[in-house]
């Protein structure tokens, strides 16, 4: 029989997936990988005979271990004394010994006998396994590696088990948000069983904003980039993340929610972009302009005022900065009012998301404390008193958070506010009192200017403002006034506001409410609760005094019905509950009292009226979701009997 030499041989390797970004971002989802090369037949010598000759094997040999390794070996080979064998089946062979991931190298041997082949197969077993060192990283954590690896650590290594502990770890980023996470080297394990292993976990290299046209193009039919109508710097600042920073889905997700709040975009996308350096990323963020322009035109006429013009126009994006200007306006032949605010949501280089409002007003309405009650108290021509303001304001607010990208829980505000205030008639004629003598300004002329000082803190600890059903609410606020001009009015208005919501799930009419388990937003079910008063230190003229009763007071009775007070007391409980899908239901309970304060106000409106300074009220309703919010129908019985349907939007609070 001829001689057959082969000489069998490869090294095991480690080798990764490309590198993380060399495309954007479906390659960085792929797991870690860990390959072993496919082992090379090399013959040294051989004959003429056909390579796939059989040959008869009389003894197979392991050297290199022994004990438990070398069982292993002798379970996986298939080739056994007694038995014929191949080139292949050797190879085959050395491939079973790499791919129980224990051994380092492996060399199979075939040498001549008189009895026939003997096979000796030399292996070289891993290192034991005493550490793994992650080069790089920067928010895994080292007990999520020792976990990983924990069980394999003082046992010989094996490939297989170490793949699927950094499978392990990749599925940390990816559950974590860390979706660019890659390992970009060759393990390196020294022979004294630590192994290093180099992780790039996916930095932001920059942010670019790439606005798009209605058709989702970047570039115009010239070629030219779309220009948007947004400052790029108005879409940055809303974003958590920035330049250097690793890339978190997560984190990126609420950001977009953020920019898509603002409310000045009709679509908004998400790119990522190969950096110059693969190991990191660009973000695109892509956002689609709307309009941002309302024009409401309109005319108006009546016998009183005559004909007159009305109309408004918002503009929500003035300037590009994310601003708001709003004017509305009625002007006439022998009437003119109007509102005027400007708004900067964020001003420019703050830290702290601070934010101003500049308002200038002339506004003509009746005052709640001049009508209602057992007895009607007019002018002396009969017509209704009316309140004429005309000013300005202006007021910065901010929250009380070190992250302005979480929502705050304390929020402050400070403004200064000017009015000239002026009692007249139907006709536009100025008053200084009622039919009875009762004074109407505090100056006695019929016209106040009352400047002030507002300032307020809130603690917003709802889950939901818009329809809460856990938490609670805290309002505090304090108005001084500084005695200047007509009528020299020095005062503080005090007032505060707890409001608290408990969940329950007393009624099981939707679906949501039926389940064992659910949320608050599949059964937005809860008792809430809300205690108000205020008080007023000082001059107090009467249309500045507390209106108690009506829809947003005491349900049951018509809006001032029951008191005009300095100071007051408000509670009110509701048992809130869905129904169906869009409607939900209420109960409800209101009561409130001047505590006996109506007297010392300046004309003592309440008083001339007679009311009673105390009532309450109780009833139910319903709630009608719409996009603008809950619409409130509320059906109510005061302690007098009466009964009375109340319109609102939004929760009573």
């Amino acid at each position: 029989m001829n001689r057959i030499l082969l000489y069998i041989g490869t090294i095991a390797a480690i080798t990764t997936i490309a590198p993380a970004y060399a495309e954007p971002p479906n390659n960085s989802e792929q797991p870690l990988q860990i390959q072993l090369d496919q082992p090379v037949v090399k013959f040294i010598e051989q004959s003429t005979e056909p390579i796939d000759s059989r040959v008869l094997v009389a003894e197979v040999v392991v050297r290199g271990v022994s004990g438990p390794l070398e069982e292993t070996i002798y379970q996986v080979i298939k080739t056994q004394p007694g038995q014929t064998t191949t080139k292949a089946e050797l190879q085959a062979d050395v491939q079973r010994i790499f791919d129980t991931g224990r051994f380092a190298r492996v060399r199979a041997e075939p040498a001549d006998t008189p009895l026939g082949v003997r096979v000796t197969f030399f292996v070289e077993a891993n290192p034991v396994l005493q550490k793994v060192v992650i080069r790089g990283r920067q928010v895994l954590p080292e007990t999520v590696i020792s976990e990983a690896f924990q069980s394999q650590y003082g046992q010989s290594l094996n490939f297989r088990d170490f793949q699927t502990s950094l499978d392990t770890i990749a599925q940390w980023y990816k559950s974590n948000g860390y979706v660019l996470a890659q390992f970009i080297d060759r393990p390196k394990i020294r022979a004294d069983g630590v192994a290093t292993i180099a992780v790039a976990e996916g930095s932001i290299e920059a942010i670019q904003v790439q606005f798009l046209n209605a058709e989702g193009k970047a570039k115009d039919a010239s070629g030219k980039p779309i220009r948007g109508g947004t400052r790029d710097f108005i879409i940055t600042r809303e974003m958590e993340t920035k330049p250097g920073d690793l890339f978190n889905r997560d984190r990126l997700q609420r950001d977009l929610q953020r920019i898509g709040s603002l409310g000045i975009f009709k679509d908004l996308k998400l790119k990522i972009a190969p950096g110059q350096d693969p190991r990191q990323a660009i973000v695109v963020i892509q956002p689609t302009d709307k309009l941002n322009l309302i024009v409401r035109p309109g005319f108006s006429w009546s016998s009183r005022t005559g004909f007159g013009v009305v109309g408004g126009i918002k503009a929500g994006n003035f300037g590009g900065n994310n601003q708001q200007l709003n004017l509305d306006i009625q002007a006439g032949t022998r009437n003119f009012t109007f509102d005027t605010s400007f708004t900067d949501p964020w001003i420019a280089g703050d830290p702290f998301r601070t934010s101003y409002t500049v308002r200038g007003f002339r506004s003509r309405s009746t005052s709640l404390n001049f009508e209602g009650g057992d007895t009607e108290v007019n002018l002396a021509n009969g017509d209704r008193p009316r309140i004429l303001r005309t000013g300005g304001a202006i007021t910065f607010t901010r929250p009380l958070s070190k992250n302005v990208f979480k929502r705050a829980e304390w929020t402050a505000s400070l403004g200064l506010k000017y009015q000239q205030i002026t009692l007249q008639d139907a006709d536009r004629n100025r008053v200084t009192q009622d039919a009875q003598g009762n004074a109407l300004t505090a100056s006695g002329t019929g016209r106040d200017d009352f400047l002030s000082i507002p300032m307020a803190i809130a603690q917003d600890k709802r889950n939901n403002p818009r329809t809460p059903t856990n938490g609670s609410l805290l309002r505090l606020s304090s108005e001084q006034s500084i005695p200047i001009g007509r009528g020299k009015i020095f005062s503080n208005t005090l007032r505060a506001s707890y409001s608290k919501y408990l969940p329950t799930k007393l009624t099981r009419f939707t679906p949501g409410c039926r389940k064992a388990q659910t949320t608050a937003r599949e059964c937005p079910q809860t008792f809430a609760l809300n205690l108000t008063g205020g008080t007023v230190l000082g001059k107090l003229p009467p249309y500045n005094a507390f209106s108690l009763g009506g829809s947003n007071s005491v349900r049951g009775y018509e809006d001032g019905e029951v008191g005009s007070a300095r100071s007051f007391l408000q509670a009110s409980a509701e048992y809130r509950f869905p129904i169906i899908p869009l409607i939900s239901g209420t109960l409800f309970l209101d009561a409130a009292t001047d505590l006996g304060s109506g007297s010392s106000v300046i004309g003592n409106p309440g008083g001339a009226r007679g009311k009673s300074g105390n009532g309450f009220g109780y009833g139910l309703g319903a709630r009608i979701n719409s996009p603008l919010g809950p619409i409130r129908i509320d059906y109510g019985w005061n302690d007098r009997g009466d009964r009375r349907v109340h319109f609102g939007f939004g929760e009573r609070f």
